[in-house]
């Protein structure tokens, strides 16, 4: 892994631009936005000059104010270009400004659950995520960690076992977790850059993906179930305007967008208009089955073991799952989204 990001390297900021500058236009052409090609980057020579080095400063400086953090989040779930070493350097690039703004705070919130999820064991329990072990990981990126918790960081403790508590997708989003989290980040202000801080979000975001992709795989599940026992009543379409589907909708297609949805979610689980319309749908199957005397509610303890699985393996990046590409609103039309957390 690249070293700390607290110690400057002259000699490797050329390294360091020359390996950003193609996820940089990768990104850019995937969400067309109009980067000027920085021609002291396209040749792939050594830089000529000190004023060679402050253009592409400046490049990139330009650059980073016009991506969005739920850009480079769903440019990092979908591209395979990169690596660990890629983002470890990525992350260096914005804890080295000297001035960081919200926006590159929530990039650097981001990338630390992305490079931790990159390197972590695929089969790591959630009882293995301790803040030692997080830091062990980030330590030669974000510098020495001085494993004593903060009191005003304790929350996050409570925010972790509450997500978890959660029985649902609905519970979870319904809970506030997410937004306390948000306003516990944006009140540390600063400190929030101090190891020991980006540890403390890291390990609660990564453990929020886990406690995410669970509940998704257990509302997928769910609603696949009910919809296989409305059929076997003889049902075959619902009204799911409430979730924004037809009024009329074939029990069949139902199951052919939940099945999608199972491979979308994994590619960018930050949809927010998808992942409120799969907790309405539960809402509407669970309200047909209510009338018959069941109820989705009843999971099977190995369904709730198998999405227990499935989210753990999503979370830590390891899917064999095959992605396709998903369009995301912009963060401000999916506040209570997951991905706005991490």
């Amino acid at each position: 892994m690249t070293r700390n990001a607290n110690a400057y390297d002259p000699t490797g900021e050329w390294y360091s631009v020359r390996l950003l500058y193609p996820l940089y236009t990768a990104l850019g052409r995937e969400f067309v936005i109009d980067l000027t090609a920085c021609s002291d980057l396209e040749g792939g020579a050594d830089p000529a000059s000190q004023k060679s080095i402050e253009t592409v400063r400046k490049w990139f400086q330009d650059i980073d104010q016009r991506i969005q953090v739920y850009q480079l989040r769903q440019f990092l779930q979908m591209t395979s270009l990169t690596s660990e070493e890629g983002l470890a350097t990525w992350l260096q690039h914005h804890l080295r400004k000297p001035k960081r703004t919200d926006s590159d705070r929530d990039k650097i919130d981001f990338l630390l659950v992305q490079l931790f999820a990159h390197c972590a064991p695929p089969r790591l329990e959630d009882s293995d995520v301790t803040l030692a072990y997080v830091g062990q990981i980030l330590g030669p990126v974000i510098g020495n960690v001085e494993m004593t918790l903060p009191e005003s960081l304790k929350p996050l403790e409570q925010f972790t076992e509450s997500s978890n508590s959660c029985q649902s997708l609905n519970e979870l989003l319904s809970s506030g977790t997410l937004e306390q989290e948000r306003k516990l980040k944006a009140s540390v202000r600063e400190k929030y850059f101090e190891p020991i801080a980006m540890v403390a979000f890291a390990r609660f975001n990564f453990l929020l993906r886990r406690v995410f992709f669970r509940l998704m795989h257990q509302d997928l599940n769910a609603i696949l179930d009910g919809l296989r026992d409305l059929e076997l009543q003889g049902v075959s379409t619902l009204d799911c305007r409430s979730a924004q589907f037809a009024g009329d909708e074939q029990i069949g297609r139902l199951r052919m967008i939940c099945q999608s949805w199972k491979v979308m979610f994994h590619a960018e689980y930050s949809s927010g208009q998808p992942l409120k319309m799969l907790v309405d749908l539960r809402k509407v199957v669970e309200a047909a089955l209510g009338h018959s005397g069941k109820s989705t509610e009843q999971a099977t303890p190995g369904a709730k073991a198998m999405a227990a699985a499935a989210g753990a393996q999503s979370a830590a990046g390891h899917s064999p799952v095959a992605e396709f590409k998903v369009v995301s609103a912009p963060p401000d039309a999916d506040a209570e989204s997951p991905d706005n957390a991490i």
